[in-house]
């Protein structure tokens, strides 16, 4: 089956945890990946892989000991990224974003320098997204990031409510058009994350 029907298929399925009916372009992926500065980085975690659009994106960026954790609830996705990313830094995980932290020490990691979402926060039960905002912030170490593509606002006020420090950006050039945020953790922000949002309007 390809990445496509598959994405295609899973939506109809379960609109409310796909969120999207097409993957996310190249465009809006380039524009919240670019910002980062990637040499550094250890442990990454991506919500809601799909396909791995994103994933595939990530370990281009990623060194050669980093390490990236793809958690999905859709058993589905989770195959598919097992027989089609056949990379020794690449963990598939199936469960749910808001246990990131026992996932997290449970591969040997005390927290993730990113974690990167595309889940349909406006379509998750209240409760869920509250849970998984906090456990996020909880997972990151001071001075990470959680980058997040949406296509409406609604994440906002769980950002702003889990992160003293969120920038937004948004990219026109892609169907539909999307929403990034940049949430930081700890006092450090300054300069850069206004650097991501300019990056970002496209």
């Amino acid at each position: 089956m390809s990445p496509k029907f598959l994405f295609l298929q899973q939506f109809i399925r379960h609109p409310r945890m796909v969120g999207s009916v097409i993957p996310t372009s190249d465009i809006a992926i380039h524009a919240l990946l670019d910002p980062v500065d990637w040499q550094d980085v250890r442990c990454v975690v991506e919500y809601g892989p799909g396909t791995g659009v994103f994933t595939r994106r990530i370990l281009e960026r990623l060194g050669p000991d980093a390490r990236l954790i793809a958690i999905d609830t859709n058993p589905m996705f989770v195959t598919h990224l097992r027989q089609h990313m056949a990379d020794p830094r690449l963990i598939c995980v199936e469960g749910s974003a808001a246990d990131v932290e026992a996932i997290l020490a449970r591969e040997g990691f005390e927290a993730a320098d990113y974690i990167i979402s595309g889940l349909p926060f406006s379509t998750l039960p209240p409760a869920v997204a509250d849970d998984i905002a906090a456990a996020t912030a909880r997972a990151i170490r001071p001075g990470g990031q959680f980058l997040v593509y949406q296509y409406s606002r609604f994440v906002l006020a769980r950002l702003e409510a889990n992160f003293a420090n969120v920038a937004q950006g948004m990219v026109w050039r892609c169907i539909p058009p999307a929403r990034l945020f940049w949430a930081r953790k700890g006092d450090d922000v300054g300069a850069a994350l206004s650097d991501a949002e300019s990056l970002a309007v496209a």
